[in-house]
């Protein structure tokens, strides 16, 4: 297959802020009264969206969330990230020896990502080819973003590569049919099928030359 282009996710794919927006959750969820824990989020919500959050959580509470909760959430989240994140351990090398067009596709907000990328220097790097969920109304696990993706990029969806790190994005990627490689760098593992697993970035490269 020659490859047209490589579609990567952003949170825990490009830059390490998982963690740190995991910790935001716990704490807002523990400030609304819920007796939420790290591993609580992480199964149920990685890589999902902020609705489901907060439908969950009013769910659990029996109401609403308080008026302006979830922009005073996000204030606070993009003030941390824009001082703790950095990039993944050896993502910048990887997309150095990559030799083809890249773009990243995220169900994250677009300020979010300008943050985050732009804070770890990874920002220019894809210029223009930059899609968030959130833009178009679609969200992994459903392929309509990794299928935006590459229209927007002039690419066939069965040439492109998708780089993931959650279930519901590697579920998006197989649904676009689209090759998908799942990066397990903290061997937490995958419950979705149809992936293959790596364990570091400077596996990328060859794994996708390979192609």
């Amino acid at each position: 297959m020659a490859t047209e282009l490589v579609i990567f996710d952003c949170d825990g794919v490009l830059v390490d802020s998982e963690g740190i927006t995991t910790d935001a959750w716990v704490e807002a969820m523990n400030g609304l009264g819920l007796a939420w824990k790290a591993a609580d989020v992480l199964h149920h919500f990685r890589g999902g969206k902020m609705a489901d959050v907060i439908a969950t959580a009013e769910a659990e509470l029996g109401a609403s969330v308080p008026e302006g909760f979830v922009a005073a959430f996000r204030a606070r989240l993009y003030e941390r990230l824009g001082t703790e994140v950095r990039a993944i351990p050896g993502i910048a090398d990887a997309l150095d020896a990559l030799r083809h067009p890249v773009c990243v596709a995220s169900n994250g907000p677009r300020e979010k990502m300008d943050v985050t990328l732009g804070c770890t220097g990874l920002l220019d790097r894809f210029a223009g080819r930059i899609f968030s969920a959130y833009d178009i109304g679609l969200f992994k696990p459903e392929p309509g973003l990794f299928l935006h993706a590459a229209k927007a990029c002039g690419a066939a969806p069965d040439r492109c590569v998708v780089v993931e790190d959650s279930d519901s994005g590697v579920r998006a990627g197989v649904a676009a049919g689209m090759t998908v490689f799942a990066y397990d760098g903290h061997g937490e593992g995958f419950r979705a099928e149809g992936a293959t697993r790596f364990r570091d970035m400077a596996e990328l490269p060859d794994l996708i030359a390979a192609l």
